[in-house]
C-alpha cells in the first residue's frame, strides 16, 4: 500500500512540475548601453513580420502603440537627459508611439506597468514627446529592433526599426558637466593619469589650452618613460597653443617611439602633423 501511494505521489508531482516550454513569438530583449557617461537600459518584446503588413495595417497609423509587443516597452537612465529636445529627469519610463506615414510621435510615459497601452491615457503622465521622421529602409527588418547609434561624447540616437520603417530620436546626456565636475574634484590631489586625461579633454573640447599645456607637462614630468601616445597629445596641445617648434620636437619623439613600437597608426599621424607644421 505504501509503495502504491509513493508511486502515485511521484506520478502526480511529475505531472505538476513538468511543463511544456516553447519559444515566445515575440521574445524579450534587454538592451544596455552607455552614452557618454550615462547608463541606459531598455526592455521590450520583439515581434516579427511573419509575412504580415505592419505599419498602416497590423499597427494602425495615428493610433497609440506599445512600441513592441506584450508589456509596454520601458527605458531607464541614471542621469537627467534631453529627449528629442525635451528635458527629462532620470528614472524609468514607458515608450509609446503613434506611427504615421511620414512622421511618428514618440512618448516617454511615467506609468510603466501597462500590458499594451494604458486603458486611460493621462496627459499629465507624459514626461516628454517628440515628432520624428519615418525613414524608409531597405531591406525590411523582419523583427522589431531598438538600438543606439550616431554616438558622440554627449549624445546618441535612439533608433527603432521594423519592416521598412525606422525612426531616430536624438538623446543628449550631461557628459561634459560630469567630466568637468570630476576634473574639478581630481585637481585637488591629481595623479599623473588625472592630469593627462584633463589636459586631453581640454584640448578636445577647445577649453583653456594653457591649462591643458600645464597639466600635460606635469603628467609627463611625473613619468620616467615617455609613451608615444602621450607625446602625441602633448605635441597637439603645444601646436594649438601656437608653440610650433616645441610641437615639432614632441611629434618627432612620438614618431620615433611609435616606430620602435611598430604602431603604424601613430607613425602615420605624426608624419602628417610634422608635414602640416612645416618640419619637412
Amino acid at each position: 500500500m505504501r509503495k502504491l501511494l509513493l508511486i502515485c505521489f511521484i506520478t502526480v508531482f511529475a505531472g505538476v512540475s513538468a511543463q511544456v516550454q516553447t519559444p515566445q513569438p515575440s521574445p524579450s530583449v534587454q538592451l544596455k548601453q552607455v552614452v557618454g557617461l550615462t547608463n541606459f537600459e531598455i526592455n521590450y518584446s520583439s515581434p516579427s513580420m511573419r509575412g504580415r503588413e505592419i505599419f498602416g495595417d497590423l499597427v494602425p497609423f495615428e493610433k497609440l502603440w506599445r512600441t513592441g509587443a506584450n508589456k509596454n516597452t520601458t527605458i531607464s537612465f541614471d542621469d537627467n537627459i534631453v529627449f528629442g529636445g525635451v528635458e527629462v529627469e532620470a528614472g524609468e519610463y514607458a515608450i509609446f508611439s503613434e506611427p504615421g506615414e511620414r512622421e511618428w510621435k514618440i512618448y516617454l510615459y511615467k506609468n510603466t506597468e501597462n500590458w499594451g497601452t494604458p486603458r486611460e491615457w493621462n496627459e499629465e503622465l507624459i514626461a516628454a514627446s517628440a515628432m520624428v521622421e519615418a525613414i524608409n529602409v531597405e531591406p525590411a527588418f523582419e523583427s522589431f529592433t531598438i538600438s543606439f547609434g550616431h554616438f558622440t561624447k554627449d549624445s546618441a540616437h535612439l533608433i527603432m526599426t521594423w519592416a521598412n520603417t525606422s525612426t531616430h530620436i536624438l538623446i543628449e546626456v550631461p557628459s561634459d558637466k560630469k567630466v568637468m565636475k570630476s576634473i574639478e574634484m581630481s585637481m585637488k590631489d591629481p595623479t599623473p593619469a588625472d592630469l593627462y586625461s584633463a589636459a586631453v579633454y581640454f584640448l578636445e573640447t577647445d577649453r583653456d589650452i594653457n591649462k591643458a599645456k600645464k597639466w600635460i607637462d606635469q603628467a609627463m614630468d611625473a613619468r620616467d618613460d615617455k609613451p608615444y601616445w602621450m607625446l602625441r597629445q602633448q605635441s597637439l596641445i603645444y601646436a594649438k597653443a601656437g608653440e610650433k617648434n616645441m610641437a615639432i620636437k614632441l611629434a618627432q619623439q612620438s614618431l620615433e617611439a611609435a616606430q620602435k613600437a611598430r604602431n603604424a597608426d601613430y607613425v602615420k599621424m605624426n608624419k602628417e602633423s610634422l608635414k602640416e607644421w612645416g618640419a619637412y
